[in-house]
């Protein structure tokens, strides 16, 4: 029996006009046989191909343990296998994981565009992560982005109080390089006391005197509209979804380093929505400067309660 790809080429040789002779001594096949099949005497011999090991097969047991994690965005489990030493493209991991990711379901987000400078988005975040001893734990994140570049900021702390949230602010305007404008936030505890009868927030006074001392503009997004602070509430979710899965470290220090090369790296990456990248645009973000170190040296500082046997209370990062 001939594969269906030779019997093409006789068909082919003889729309071109060549006899069943020429065809035979063309092929080495006889004219008898030839002629069968040009007549579709014969059906042709499905070609099958030995399928060939991947790349990827000595590593699908641990791809595997990763999936049951939960761990699904191919970006993530591409660095972790490139540590356990694959040295394949990421197409052949794409076509393995599609199969066990579970269906996902978007609501569709009207995104707010603005111009260079003028807002910041900033929320927290609680994550979980694995400790080196197998046992699944929370711990908070700070989130930062810029509105115009889209330039992200993230660190982790031991609370989500409101000295840590000033401590996270204080970092986050030195590694940007400046001040926006605005600072758009929901209504999160740790620097809305409350509305007022006016409808207006009550900020925590250690945090309208921080925004004041700096020239900040702090602004709070309407209530069950949290799509106006949409970068920030996404990029909760990428640190969630794409830094911390599988990481390891061994304390706060060795996480936020580690936060820190990731926040170089994706802020260097294309961005889906701008085309650019984050850094090449956080030069036209046009930020306020930076005040000098005495304007805010106090509020890097936080109240400790010394009991009366001369322990003192401390728990900060």
């Amino acid at each position: 029996m001939l594969r269906s790809g030779i019997v093409i080429s006789l068909h082919t040789m003889r729309a071109e006009g060549k006899s069943i002779r020429e065809i035979a001594r063309l092929t080495g096949h006889s004219r008898n046989t030839v002629r069968r099949y040009l007549r579709g005497e014969f059906i042709p011999e499905k070609g099958t191909r030995k399928s060939r090991g991947s790349k990827l097969d000595p590593f699908k047991p641990f791809l595997q343990e990763r999936l049951q994690e939960g761990i699904y965005n191919c970006e993530v489990l591409f660095d972790l296998l490139r540590e356990k030493g694959y040295t394949g493209v990421r197409t052949i991991l794409k076509d393995y994981v599609k199969d066990f990711r579970p269906p996902k379901q978007l609501p569709a987000v009207l995104r707010y565009e603005t111009k260079p400078g003028e807002y910041a988005q900033v929320d927290w975040g609680l994550c979980d992560y694995v400790d080196l001893d197998g046992t699944v734990r929370k711990v908070p994140v700070f989130v930062m982005v810029l509105g115009y570049s889209r330039s992200t900021y993230i660190e982790f702390t031991k609370r989500c109080d409101i000295h840590s949230f000033l401590r996270c602010l204080i970092h986050a305007f030195e590694y940007f390089g400046g001040i926006p404008k605005v600072m758009l936030t929901d209504q999160m505890k740790t620097v809305v006391l409350g509305m007022g009868d006016d409808r207006k927030p009550r900020w925590h006074p250690l945090f309208a005197d921080f925004a004041a001392a700096i020239g900040l503009v702090p602004k709070v997004c309407k209530v069950r509209r949290p799509e106006t602070k949409g970068k920030v509430e996404r990029g909760v979710q990428y640190v969630k979804n794409n830094f911390l899965p599988g990481k390891r470290f061994v304390d706060l220090q060795d996480l936020n380093q580690q936060a820190l090369h990731w926040c170089e790296r994706i802020n260097r990456r294309i961005h889906g929505t701008t085309g650019d990248r984050p850094f090449d645009r956080l030069r036209e973000e046009n930020l306020s400067p930076i005040p000098s170190t005495e304007r805010w040296e106090k509020y890097l500082h936080e109240p400790r309660k010394v009991s009366r046997d001369g322990f003192v209370s401390y728990d900060g990062v």
